[in-house]
């Protein structure tokens, strides 16, 4: 049997349709409504709907689009809640062009550059990354750096230290963080439509968005060599990830497949090149701002900036 609801938060209500045979279980308008996937989507689309009004350089001022309908077309759930959502969203503009869009639902990501120097040798950078099966790509011994999915909350560096301390196995206090991301993007010059602080790898099909962390160190050299080959993962969830190093030097070649990492390459190169990760790296060490009033962790969303 097919379910029906009317969405709210649009100009006029929006059919919301699931299809009969988009879950092994009853789906309901409370799930669909209770995923934080479809939640966020929503509510950035709402917005980016309502700033194509007012902004005089939006592709779509004068023949502004609308949404019409949604269609839940299939979920997988983990455990009693949904996980990924694939929807059928139809977007018409003003003078009838309906906007292509297929929406793989799925939330947030973070991931997590690690630079480890030796002491001996200073000079030396070394990128931890996963190998693990990556059954999507094919791949049963994929490269990337850590990296995992974001849970309900919004506690971005917290879930980056975790992800750190259970595939790579060592345990960081989340001040020792720096969220690449945001360190970019806030010398961005145009983002009216409000989109989060993070790296969207695959925009046309995804709604998923990665923050980018960076965690650089200088620990004894056998320290280091201990992570070689070192065999992670939680077993219960089906990880079997072997960690790698990878010479800092040979990152952006020897791992190019994975877009998180070739992302956080970029920005290390960027932010070091202009200045502003030595800058924000000697903040972070004294815990004062530019201005020498204490300077708090960023908050949890993607948008945040630092607050003094």
């Amino acid at each position: 049997m097919t379910t029906e609801f009317n969405l709210d938060g649009f100009d006029s209500p929006v059919p919301v349709t699931i299809h009969p045979g988009a879950s092994s279980r009853t789906l309901t308008k409370e799930h669909v409504l209770g995923f934080k996937g479809f939640a966020d989507w929503k509510a950035q689309l709402g917005n980016s709907l309502r700033i194509q009004h007012t902004d005089k350089e939006h592709t779509f001022y004068g023949k502004p689009a609308s949404l019409k309908s949604v269609e839940i077309q299939s979920v997988d759930w983990f455990g009693p809640n949904v996980g990924f959502m694939k929807t059928k969203p139809v977007i018409v503009s003003d003078d009838g062009r309906e906007i292509p869009g297929i929406c793989f639902l799925r939330g947030g990501s973070v991931a997590v550059l690690i630079i480890l120097r030796p002491r001996d040798a200073r000079e030396e950078r070394m990128v931890v990354m996963t190998e693990q099966p990556r059954v999507p790509a094919g791949s049963l011994s994929f490269m990337e750096i850590p990296a995992g999915m974001l849970d309900t909350s919004d506690n971005f560096a917290g879930k980056a230290a975790k992800e750190i301390e259970e595939e790579v196995g060592l345990k960081i206090p989340h001040s020792e963080l720096l969220d690449l991301t945001q360190l970019a993007l806030s010398k961005a010059t145009r983002n009216p439509e409000g989109l989060l602080d993070a790296m969207y790898p695959s925009p046309g099909g995804s709604d998923e968005f990665i923050t980018i962390y960076l965690w650089e160190k200088e620990l004894d050299r056998q320290e280091i060599e201990d992570l070689r080959g070192k065999l992670t993962g939680i077993k219960t969830q089906g990880e079997m990830i072997t960690l790698r190093l990878i010479e800092y030097e040979a990152l952006w070649r020897e791992c190019a497949r994975d877009a998180k990492t070739l992302a956080a390459w970029a920005l290390y190169e960027g932010l070091n090149r202009d200045g502003t990760l030595k800058r924000s790296l000697k903040r972070q060490l004294t815990g004062l701002s530019s201005d020498g009033t204490t300077e708090e962790m960023p908050t949890a969303r993607g948008r945040r900036r630092f607050q003094k």
